[in-house]
C-alpha cells in the first residue's frame, strides 16, 4: 500500500487541482446513478405493472409529495426527471473521460519531459557508468509502462467514488444489511491481497527483462556486420528464441494471475450474494421493496469492486517501471552539471591558452592507480597541440578534462588563468567544436546536419565552412546537394566524406578550441591529406588540440605531448622529439614505420 500512496502523491503533484475537480464530477455522477437507482420503485408501483410497497424504507419520504398528483402527472414527471439525470450523468462521464484522458497522457509527457531534462543535465561520468540500452529502455519502454498505471488510477478512484456512494446510500436503506455485506467483502479484499504481491513481483520481472532484451537487440544491431560477416546468425538467433520465450512467460503468467484473481472474486463475490439474500429474507425480514433495492444496488456494486482489484494490480505489476524512473531522476539529478540554462551563456574567447596545472584523476574511488597522474601542461591559444601516446595511456581522459566533462581528483584546469568551475564550464564549451573518430550524423539532410551547431545558418556560411573542410566538391556533386539525405549515422556517405561534414558542420561553429579526438584514424591517405589541408587553414584561427594516432599527421603540431601510463613522459616540437632516440615518441614513430614498410 505505501506503493499505491507514492504513486498517488506523483499523480497529485502533477494534476493538482484538477484531480480533485474529477474527483468531484464523479461525486456527481455516483449520485445521479444512485437517484436514477431511488425512483425505480416509484416509477415501478405507478405503472400498476408491479405492486411493491415502498411506504416502509427510509426513501418513502422523498416521494410522499406523488400522491398528489394522478398517475397521468406523477409518471411523466418522475420518466422526465430520470431522462434529465441519465442526460446529466452521461455529459458528466463525457468531460470525466476526456479529464482523465488529460491527465493521463499530460502525467506521461511530463514524466517523459523531466527523465530527459535530468539526464541531459547529468554530469559526464554519469553516462561513463551507464549502459546506453538502459536509459534509452526506461525512457521509451518504461515510461509508457507508468501510463498504464495513470490510467488504472483514476479508473480506481472512479471506482471508488461510485462504491461509496452505493455504500451510503445502501446504509440508509439498511444499515444491518449494508454491515453484513462490508465485513464480507473486506474479508474478500484481504484474502486478495496475496495477488497484489505477485503483481509487484511480475513488474520488478519485466523491467529487468525488458532490459535485457533491449540491450541485446541495440548491441546486435550496432554489431550486425561482425554478425553477418562471421555467420553468427544461428548463436543470436538462440539468444532471441531464449529472451522472447521468457518475455512469452512472463506476459502469460501476469494474464493466469489477473485472470485467477478475478475468479477467485467472483466465485467468493456469488457465494456472498448468496448467502447475502438468504439471510435478508430469513434473518432480516425485509420487505420486497426494499429487498428489490438493496439487491439491485449491490449488484452494480459488485463488478465496481471487482473493477478496484483488477485496477489495483495493474498498479502493482507497473509500480517497478515506475519507481525505475523516479530513481534514475533521482542519480541523474545528483549527477547533475549545472544550475540555470544556456541561452544566457557566452562562450569564453581563449587568449592566451588552457592550462593543466597538477591535475590528478581517476573514475571511481576503487581505483589503485589514477588514470592520469600530476599532469602539469600549457596548451598556447591559437596554436596547435597534438597528444599522442600508446592504446590506454590516457588522451582522451585528458582531453575529457580540457573540455570540462569530468572533474579532476585534484589540482586545476585554467582557461586564461581562470580556474575551470561549474560557473565557467559551459561557457567553456561554447567555444568547442568536438570531431570524434566515429562521426556523430544524423539521418537527414547535410543542411540539417550543419545547422543541428547554428540553426540561422544560411548557405553561405554553409559553403563556406565546407569549402574550408575540403567537402565542397563532393557536396555539389550530390543529387540534391545540401538537402541530400545521408542515412543513418551517414551511412551513405563514405568514412572520408562523413569526416569532413562533421568538420564543415564543427567549422560553422567559429570556435575558440577545436578539439579532433583521432579523427583522421580510420581514413585512407587521401582523405586524410584532405583533413590535412583543412586543419592547416585553421592554424592561427583558433586552437587547435588533436588527439593523433597516426604521428605522421602531426608533423606541422605546434607541440606534442607524449604520454605515458597516464603522466606526461615528453614535451616538446615533433623533430626535437623525434630526435630523443630510445624514448617513447621515437618508439611510437620507429613502429609505425615499420608497419607502413611491412605493407
Amino acid at each position: 500500500m505505501k506503493d499505491m500512496f507514492y504513486f498517488l502523491r506523483q499523480i497529485h503533484s502533477y494534476a493538482g487541482k484538477m484531480l480533485y475537480i474529477n474527483l468531484l464530477m464523479m461525486t456527481f455522477i455516483g449520485l445521479f446513478e444512485s437517484i436514477g437507482l431511488l425512483l425505480l420503485i416509484p416509477m415501478l408501483s405507478m405503472t400498476g405493472l408491479v405492486s411493491l410497497d415502498a411506504g416502509k424504507t427510509p426513501i418513502s419520504p422523498l416521494f410522499a409529495f406523488l400522491k398528489d398528483f394522478p398517475a397521468s402527472v406523477g409518471l411523466p414527471l418522475i420518466l422526465g426527471t430520470y431522462v434529465f439525470l441519465v442526460i446529466g450523468q452521461n455529459l458528466l462521464q463525457r468531460h470525466i473521460t476526456i479529464q482523465n484522458a488529460t491527465i493521463q497522457n499530460g502525467f506521461l509527457k511530463h514524466l517523459r519531459v523531466e527523465t530527459y531534462r535530468t539526464l541531459l543535465h547529468a554530469n559526464w561520468n554519469f553516462f561513463i557508468k551507464k549502459r546506453k540500452s538502459d536509459l534509452i529502455n526506461l525512457m521509451l519502454t518504461e515510461v509508457t509502462r507508468t501510463s498504464g498505471a495513470t490510467n488504472a488510477f483514476l479508473q480506481f478512484i472512479a471506482s471508488l467514488v461510485f462504491t461509496f456512494i452505493q455504500i451510503i446510500l445502501a446504509f440508509c436503506l439498511s444499515p444491518a444489511i449494508t454491515a453484513f455485506v462490508l465485513v464480507s467483502g473486506l474479508m474478500i479484499v484481504l484474502l486478495n491481497r496475496k495477488f497484489l504481491k505477485k503483481s509487484l513481483e511480475l513488474g520488478s520481472r519485466n523491467v529487468e527483462l525488458g532490459k535485457s532484451f533491449l540491450s541485446g537487440m541495440t548491441d546486435q544491431i550496432n554489431g550486425i556486420k561482425d554478425i553477418k560477416s562471421n555467420t553468427l546468425e544461428e548463436s543470436r538467433m538462440n539468444w532471441f528464441h531464449s529472451i522472447t520465450e521468457k518475455l512469452y512467460i512472463e506476459q502469460v503468467d501476469y494474464i493466469k494471475l489477473k485472470t485467477t484473481s478475478q475468479v477467485h472474486y467472483k466465485i467468493a463475490s456469488s457465494i456472498l450474494m448468496a448467502a447475502f439474500i438468504f439471510m435478508v429474507i430469513e434473518l432480516f425480514n425485509a420487505q420486497a421493496a426494499q429487498l428489490m433495492l438493496i439487491i439491485l444496488i449491490f449488484s452494480r456494486l459488485w463488478p465496481k469492486v471487482a473493477g478496484i482489484q483488477s485496477s489495483l494490480e495493474q498498479i502493482a505489476s507497473t509500480i517497478p517501471s515506475f519507481k525505475a524512473v523516479k530513481a534514475l531522476q533521482h542519480e541523474c539529478r545528483k549527477a547533475k552539471e549545472y544550475e540555470g540554462t544556456m541561452e544566457a551563456i557566452e562562450p569564453i574567447p581563449v587568449l592566451q591558452g588552457i592550462e593543466c596545472r597538477y591535475v590528478n584523476f581517476r573514475y571511481t574511488a576503487k581505483e589503485a592507480v589514477p588514470t592520469l597522474k600530476d599532469i602539469s601542461i600549457f596548451l598556447p591559444a591559437n596554436q596547435m597541440t597534438a597528444v599522442v601516446g600508446r592504446s590506454g595511456a590516457g588522451k582522451s581522459t585528458l582531453i575529457d578534462l580540457l573540455m570540462g566533462l569530468n572533474k579532476p581528483e585534484s589540482g586545476q584546469v585554467l582557461v586564461d588563468g581562470i580556474p575551470l568551475s561549474a560557473e565557467n564550464v559551459l561557457s567553456l564549451r561554447k567555444s568547442v567544436s568536438y570531431v570524434a573518430q566515429d562521426p556523430f550524423l544524423f539521418n537527414t539532410s547535410i543542411r540539417e546536419n550543419l545547422q543541428l551547431v547554428v540553426p540561422e545558418a544560411g548557405e553561405e556560411q554553409m559553403w563556406e565552412a565546407l569549402v574550408f573542410a575540403s567537402a565542397a566538391d563532393f557536396v555539389r556533386n550530390l543529387p540534391q546537394g545540401l538537402d541530400t539525405i545521408i542515412g543513418d549515422r551517414g551511412i551513405k556517405l563514405s568514412g572520408g566524406e562523413r569526416q569532413r561534414i562533421v568538420l564543415a558542420r564543427a567549422i560553422l561553429r567559429k570556435p575558440s578550441i577545436l578539439v579532433l579526438d583521432e579523427a583522421t584514424s580510420a581514413l585512407d591517405t587521401e582523405n586524410e591529406a584532405r583533413i590535412q589541408e583543412a586543419i592547416e587553414r585553421l592554424k592561427g584561427k583558433m586552437t587547435i588540440i588533436v588527439i593523433a594516432h597516426r604521428l605522421s599527421t602531426i608533423r606541422n603540431a605546434d607541440q606534442v605531448i607524449v604520454l605515458e601510463k597516464g603522466e606526461v613522459v615528453q614535451q616538446g616540437a615533433f623533430s626535437q622529439l623525434s630526435q630523443e632516440k630510445n624514448k617513447v615518441f621515437s618508439k611510437l614513430l620507429s613502429s609505425q614505420a615499420a608497419v607502413i614498410k611491412q605493407g
